[in-house]
C-alpha cells in the first residue's frame, strides 16, 4: 500500500509539473505574439515618406518665369501685384484665368472677401461670392457640366504664403473665383512631414494655409506685390467669415499679361 501511494503522490506530482510547464508555455506564447501584434499595428499606422516628394520640381520658391510658365500683374486700386502661373501643373485654372483676363472678365470687380492672416478673394463679377463662371461654362460640358471644372492637385504645388489658388465651392466646382494666400503665421509645425517635401515646409514657415492643400487648386505664384497683399488682407470689413467684404472696396482694374508660356 506504502508503494502504491508513492505512485500515485509521484504520479500527481508529476502530472501538476507538466500541467504548470504547459500553462508557462501558453503564456509565453500570447505575450509574445501580443508584443508581435502591437510592433505590426506601429509600423502599419507609420507611413514612411515616399523618397520622391524631395525631388519633385517646385517652381514656387523661385522667381524666374520659366519657359512653361506664365506671368500676369493685376493692377488694384491698392497697387500692383505680380505673379507667375503655372501652366504645366493647372493648365485648365491657367487657361481659364487667362481667358478671363483677356476677355476683361475681371476688370473693376472688388475683392469681395479679405480675411488678416488668411487670404484675399476676388474674381466674381457679381462680388457677392456667388457668382463666376468658367469659360467653359454652357460651352463645353466635358470640361464644365455646368457645376465648374475639376480640381488640378500637384505635388509640385502648395499653399503657401502667396500661393494663387482656385476658389470653389466643393470638389470640381471652380468657376473665376480665386484668392491669394497672405498668411504670415510660421505653420511649419502644424505639417505631417511625410507627406511634404523638405523645401516646402521650409516655405511654411513663413506663412501660408496647408490646411487647404488637396482641395482647392494652386496655379500660381506672386513674385511681386506681396505688400500690397498684406494691404488689402488688413482692410477693414463689414463682417466677419464670408461677409468679410471691405467697408471701402478695393478693386481689380485690369489684368495685364506680361508673358504667355510657349
Amino acid at each position: 500500500m506504502n508503494k502504491e501511494k508513492q505512485y500515485v503522490t509521484i504520479a500527481a506530482m508529476v502530472t501538476i509539473l507538466v500541467g504548470l510547464i504547459i500553462a508557462i508555455f501558453l503564456l509565453t506564447s500570447q505575450k509574445n505574439s501580443g508584443s508581435s501584434n502591437d510592433t505590426a499595428k506601429q509600423q502599419t499606422s507609420q507611413v514612411k515618406k515616399d523618397p520622391k516628394l524631395d525631388q519633385m520640381t517646385l517652381p514656387q520658391l523661385n522667381t524666374t518665369i520659366a519657359d512653361d510658365e506664365s506671368e500676369v500683374r493685376l493692377v488694384t486700386t491698392a497697387g500692383d501685384i505680380t505673379l507667375k502661373l503655372f501652366n504645366r501643373y493647372a493648365p485648365l485654372a491657367v487657361e481659364n484665368f487667362i481667358s478671363h483676363a483677356k476677355a476683361g472678365y475681371y476688370n473693376n470687380t472688388t475683392f469681395h472677401r479679405v480675411l488678416a492672416d488668411f487670404m484675399i478673394q476676388g474674381g466674381d463679377p457679381q462680388g457677392t461670392g456667388k457668382g463666376g463662371e468658367s469659360i467653359w461654362h454652357n460651352k463645353d460640358k466635358n470640361i464644365d457640366s455646368g457645376q465648374g471644372f475639376k480640381n488640378e492637385i500637384s505635388s509640385s504645388l502648395y499653399n503657401i504664403r502667396g500661393a494663387l489658388s482656385m476658389a470653389n465651392a466643393g470638389p470640381n466646382t471652380n468657376g473665376s473665383q480665386f484668392f491669394i494666400n497672405q498668411n504670415k503665421q510660421d505653420q511649419s509645425q502644424k505639417l505631417n512631414k511625410n507627406q511634404y517635401p523638405k523645401k516646402i515646409v521650409a516655405a511654411y514657415k513663413n506663412g501660408g494655409n496647408p490646411s487647404l492643400d488637396g482641395s482647392y487648386t494652386v496655379f500660381g505664384q506672386v513674385i511681386s506685390g506681396m505688400a500690397v497683399v498684406d494691404n488689402i488682407a488688413s482692410a477693414k470689413v463689414k463682417s466677419e467669415g464670408e461677409g468679410s467684404t471691405p467697408i471701402d472696396p478695393i478693386k481689380i482694374k485690369n489684368i495685364v499679361i506680361l508673358k504667355e508660356a510657349k
